[in-house]
């Protein structure tokens, strides 16, 4: 017999495989609900109706074994999901150890960094695994917006022999007796793709990042979305792209994850387009007269400022919005700048960065000129910088944290949370 998923149990004989959580036993009647990968169905044994090594098999089980059930599905007001299984056989193809290291339950909360450490069994709560249906539903979402939009899938080097934006926090490696860095970002491939002819490339892939952070929002790698487009007019392109390609993917989800949302009691809801573009002038003048801070341009928007915009947004009815007009000494090098002004951005969530990009400076006259005033040797991005030397258009792009997103949507307390194995300053394994 095939084996059936536990969401398509309707009715008839049918074989589902997967493993035991919650067991209740009252005597002469036992049942389990059985968890697969698309939800979960109850297995009721009761005395006289059911065989009894079959009775005896329910009676040993533990929580976390793995079994195959063949039996009759038939339906029951009392089950979840209004159905059960009464079982013909049972098979315990797999025991688990007892007791478990963790909680899959979700009525007790084991410690974070113990969930970490047993993944593989954290996943099977089921709150847990939602968490990365709706990021694989987001991702999806992201690359059809994307290939509807004539964008080119593209796969840059992750080893670099300079980062994107130069400093300190990258993590260096050995490559052949060269020291070489993992990728901050593939920024610096992605506008050599704009002289190439590809007009709109995009690149979904690790990022890596060597800072001491101990946040709510970093971690040492991570997915970053990036997309670049070629012969833009200006900025305003590349809002309008983002945000976008922000909706299309929020409308994914919302399609594809009801009951995933429907665990975290969340109802996303779909933005308006346009997002409100504000300058990081009028941020900082707007907590300074509602909160009191006394932050100048040119002062870094801190964490606990950022949410606090956030909510102010909120209350407006804004969710997501553009920060515009940073200064050009706070933005990478290959930002256009106009004199003190770049024309970089970030877009917000809730008060949370998502992305960050902006129009890139093509000329390289320009280029070079900014890259020596921010203490960097043109000579070592030589690689980069001959793809402005034969035709370069004007361009812009972004790099978007998806994690962000769904750690945003689903109110998760920690990025780290929407990552499967998270890395830290002070977590490598598992």
């Amino acid at each position: 017999m095939e084996r059936t998923s536990a969401a398509d149990v309707t009715g008839g004989s049918v074989m589902v495989s997967g493993w035991v959580g919650q067991l209740r036993d009252i005597g002469n009647l036992k049942f389990f609900l059985l968890r697969d990968r698309t939800g979960q169905i109850q297995v009721t044994a009761k005395k006289g109706v059911v065989k009894a090594s079959v009775l005896e098999a329910v009676a040993g089980l533990n929580r976390e074994d793995c079994v195959t059930v063949t039996g009759k599905a038939v339906p029951s007001a009392q089950a979840p999901g209004g159905r059960e299984i009464i079982p013909d056989d049972l098979e315990v193809v797999a025991s688990s150890t007892v007791p478990l290291p963790i909680e899959t339950s979700g009525k007790i909360q084991s410690a974070v960094d113990k969930r970490f450490d047993y993944r593989f069994i954290d996943l099977r709560n089921p709150m847990v695994m939602a968490v990365f249906r709706v990021k694989a539903a987001a991702l999806a979402g992201i690359r059809d917006f994307f290939s509807q939009n004539g964008f080119v899938e593209t796969h840059t080097p992750i080893i670099q022999a300079a980062g994107a934006e130069g400093g300190s926090n990258l993590f260096p490696l050995i490559y052949y007796q060269k020291e070489a860095f993992l990728r901050q970002s593939p920024q610096l491939y992605k506008q050599m793709l704009m002289a190439s002819g590809m007009d709109r490339v995009y690149e979904i892939g690790p990022a890596f990042r060597a800072e001491k952070f101990h946040t709510r929002r970093h971690v040492s790698e991570f997915v970053s979305v990036d997309g670049e487009i070629g012969w833009i007019t200006g900025v305003e392109d590349v809002y309008q792209m983002l945000e976008k390609m922000v909706v299309h993917s929020i409308k994914a989800v919302q399609k594809n994850c009801a009951e995933e949302l429907k665990l975290f009691e969340r109802k996303p809801t779909i933005p308006d387009i346009p997002f409100p573009r504000l300058t990081y002038q009028q941020v900082l003048d707007t907590l300074n007269k509602e909160k009191g801070t006394t932050l100048q341009f040119g002062d870094d928007i801190s964490d606990p400022d950022e949410r606090t915009f956030g909510e102010l947004m909120g209350k407006k009815g804004h969710d997501w919005y553009f920060i515009t007009g940073y200064p050009a000494d706070v933005k990478p090098f290959y930002i256009m700048m106009d004199g003190t002004i770049s024309r970089g951005f970030d877009l917000e969530f809730r008060g949370l960065e998502m992305a960050s990009g902006g129009q890139r400076e093509h000329r390289i006259d320009v280029l070079t000129k900014v890259m020596r005033s921010k203490g960097l040797e043109p000579d070592d991005f030589r690689f980069y910088l001959d793809a402005f030397r034969y035709g370069c258009p004007p361009h812009g792009g972004f790099g978007f944290g998806v994690e962000r997103m769904v750690q945003q949507l689903l109110g998760l307390e920690n990025v780290q949370e929407a990552i499967l194995f998270p890395r830290t300053p002070e977590k490598l394994v598992p």
